[in-house]
């Protein structure tokens, strides 16, 4: 086995762009404090006007709970009849897209960055997320980097997707594991 150490002085980031000016990171972080952490303002509609405004696509019938955090909504598509749980926290390195009728549970994390332990530098690692149609995403359950949860699957509370759930599963645990699938009743 060779000589084991982190290095965490000669870390380097500077190839990632985070796609907007420090100027309206700096407006956004406020913006994301005062209306998106702040529990006192219940209001989805204004939250998803300023998603808008500083280029979120967003559909209607968008329900974002209080104490939610966004990284970036420039690099944030929601689609139709979202509901985002209180203190959700999407954070966005890298794209995430929620399809249409997809509910994300008190407290959970869509990560879409992480580091990788095999450097002694522990670089960046970036990863898009995609949630798709109608799928379900538990309390404090967490969606690693890269991974895309298919329509109608279900990520389990506390449960961590570490790589793709397939369309109409149930998983559960960490990492995730495929444990039956959803049907739905008639």
């Amino acid at each position: 086995m060779g000589t084991k150490k982190v290095d965490l002085s000669s870390y380097n980031n500077d190839w990632y762009r985070p796609g907007a000016s420090i100027l309206k990171r700096t407006i956004w972080y406020f913006l994301n404090a005062l209306f998106f952490l702040n529990p006192i303002n219940p209001s989805s509609k204004i939250k998803v006007l300023l998603l808008q405004m500083f280029g979120a696509k967003v559909g209607k019938g968008v329900n974002i709970k209080p104490g939610v955090n966004i990284k970036y909504p420039w690099r944030l598509q929601i689609g139709n009849y979202v509901w985002i749980g209180e203190k959700a926290w999407i954070d966005n390195l890298g794209q995430v897209t929620i399809g249409d009728h997809v509910c994300i549970s008190q407290e959970a994390l869509l990560l879409s960055g992480n580091h990788n332990f095999k450097k002694s530098t522990f670089d960046l690692i970036v990863g898009e997320i995609t949630l798709e149609e109608g799928c379900w995403i538990g309390a404090k359950a967490i969606v690693c980097p890269g991974v895309t949860c298919h329509a109608f699957s279900i990520l389990s509370v506390g449960s961590v997707a570490v790589k793709n759930l397939e369309a109409s599963g149930i998983y559960q645990g960490n990492p995730a594991e495929w444990k039956r699938e959803r049907v739905f009743e008639e």
